[in-house]
């Protein structure tokens, strides 16, 4: 509860016509005093009144792409039973005020109100809670409460579509990708017997059905396991633009790319982030979430960043080899990385295939670490088209 400037004038002056009065006798004096102490004592209790309202909220989505609509639906309803709420509102969509008018609501009724969320930017956009002010019919004294829950809108970086998809190593009978040479493991096709074939491919059943010596034709295949590190570094991506570091945006949306055309294929592939220790099923909610981090405000086990001289990316590195989560890593990071990448030449034993990115790097420079693939991008979309040219896919 706050009195105004008007009301604290009232008040003062209620104070001094109420002494006066007393002091010298002058009974209008005192009237006028006990008149306007009532008036500043009649504002106290209206604007102390407690509207009951149920506020209920219905994100449409509550998960969008970056740039796509959505919509927050707010639906307010007056429980109580004599007085209609009159009041000034407003709800909480990000960093901006949106107003909500509460005109005439009487009671058991409701009222619903839409508004678009700002989508145009990946991140976790807070909204709510309904923020209610009364105030009474002089100005004297506003009280603003909180009402409902705050509701939550993930916007999911873009993501763009990738048509290749690492071949891997690994032969494995159960996989899906038929793009490792050699030919021992999966049956793949019959064709006819010519001079020179082993006699132990010959497939006797069928050539005894159809009066010709037929041979099998087997190939190897592969189940790729990727690993998508994202570098969260603030000092990774240095140029931050209106608060917003497009670098760290772009490589956002390489990650996404990724790991959807991962999961597209059925391929295993595990989201690291360097920054940011934590974990979670939806890779889409962890970019939403994802966000740039200096040093002091790494979470991580103080143990392993000592014996990594308190540097993140070669702790998350020094997990990476002992683990060995994948056969394929790819490393997204921005200008401010390129100084590392010569880290990744120490997982070439536990990852045959690292492919790294830059983005929004000015200068270029062609040189690439041993046994590193290095693709210099200045967005999503670029990295997307070199992504599909690399060879080794």
């Amino acid at each position: 509860m706050t009195i105004t400037s008007r009301g604290i004038g009232l008040l003062v002056g209620a104070c001094l016509l109420l002494l006066l009065g007393f002091r010298f006798g002058y009974p209008e004096l005192t009237l006028l005093g006990t008149a306007a102490a009532i008036a500043v004592g009649c504002a106290v209790g209206a604007a102390a009144w407690r509207p009951r309202l149920g506020v209920d909220r219905l994100a449409d989505p509550d998960r969008v792409g970056r740039g796509e609509p959505a919509t927050m639906t707010l639906t307010i309803r007056n429980g109580g039973r004599v007085r209609s709420a009159n009041l000034i509102a407003e709800d909480r969509c990000g960093n901006r005020p949106v107003p909500v008018p509460l005109l005439r609501l009487r009671p058991g009724r409701d009222t619903t109100v839409s508004y678009p969320v700002p989508t145009h930017r990946r991140g976790v956009v807070p909204v709510g809670p309904l923020r209610v002010t009364g105030r009474d019919a002089l100005g004297l004294v506003v009280v603003a409460r909180a009402h409902g829950d705050v509701a939550r809108v993930w916007v999911h970086p873009r993501i763009h579509p990738l048509t290749a998809v690492p071949a891997g190593v690994a032969r494995s009978m159960d996989g899906r990708v038929d793009r490792v040479p050699h030919g021992s493991i999966t049956f793949d096709s019959l064709r006819e017997y010519v001079v020179g074939d082993e006699l132990r491919r010959v497939h006797w059943r069928t050539s005894a059905r159809i009066g010709e010596l037929m041979v099998r034709e087997n190939l190897d295949t592969s189940l790729p396991q990727l690993v998508v590190l994202l570098d969260d570094r603030a000092a990774a991506h240095p140029v931050v633009v209106d608060g917003v570091a497009e670098s760290f945006e772009s490589a956002c949306e390489a990650a996404a790319s990724v790991v959807a055309a991962a999961r597209r294929e059925e391929l295993p592939v595990a989201l690291v982030l360097v920054a940011d220790p934590g974990a979670g099923d939806d890779f889409l909610d962890r970019l939403a979430a994802a966000e740039l981090r200096t040093t002091s405000r790494i979470v991580s086990e103080e143990r392993e960043l000592a014996d990594a001289g308190g540097e993140p990316l070669r702790a998350v590195l020094n997990r990476l080899r002992q683990q060995r989560l994948g056969d394929t890593l790819v490393f997204l990071t921005g200008p401010g990385g390129r100084d590392d990448l010569g880290q990744l030449g120490t997982l070439r034993a536990a990852y045959p295939s690292v492919l790294a990115a830059v983005f929004g790097d000015a200068a270029r420079t062609p040189a690439q670490p041993a046994g590193v693939q290095v693709l210099d991008v200045a967005d999503g979309v670029e990295f997307a088209a070199e992504w599909d040219g690399v060879r080794r896919w």
